[in-house]
């Protein structure tokens, strides 16, 4: 789990270096027509730029976030799930970064977003991450495949 988070980190912030050294000139660079286009924006909001006055409590969130996947993720026994808690929490720790360490303040940072979907809204890299997992995380759910929690030894209930 914690490689994968790692991976998703990296890319994510490989990306977002990339787009602000490429693309801060506010030019923008079609990859498809009308459909994918490379443009830098820095949201402080949610998805869709939804919240943009409560860049705190995104951080919060997401660090509150990041510690339940770190507390499940730490007996995980299925690979599935491992899967999704890892790709989840790659995308959540490079949000939490943004939000903790970029302009225009501590946990007020913008998130980076650069890749413009036809216009209907600008993500990055963990926001794909984010998204592929929440879907993997609802089809587990609804086939009902078990976590594969071991319990601990002082616990055996856990």
């Amino acid at each position: 789990m914690l490689v994968l988070a790692a991976l998703v980190l990296l890319a994510d912030q490989i990306s977002k270096f990339w787009a602000l050294s490429a693309l801060s000139g506010g030019e923008g660079i079609t990859v498809i027509p009308q459909l994918i286009q490379l443009r830098l924006l820095l949201n402080s909001g949610a998805a869709f730029s939804i919240g943009e006055g409560a860049t705190w409590v995104f951080t919060l969130t997401t660090a509150a976030a990041v510690a339940v996947i770190l507390y499940v993720g730490r007996r995980l026994r299925s690979t599935a799930w491992t899967v999704v808690l890892g790709t989840l929490l790659g995308g959540a720790i490079s949000h939490l970064l943004d939000r903790l360490f970029r302009a225009p303040g501590f946990a007020q940072g913008h998130v980076v977003d650069f890749i413009d979907y036809g216009g209907l809204f600008v993500g990055n890299v963990a926001d794909i991450a984010l998204t592929g997992s929440c879907a993997l995380l609802l089809l587990l759910s609804l086939r009902g495949v078990p976590l594969g929690i071991v319990a601990d030894k002082g616990n055996p209930s856990a």
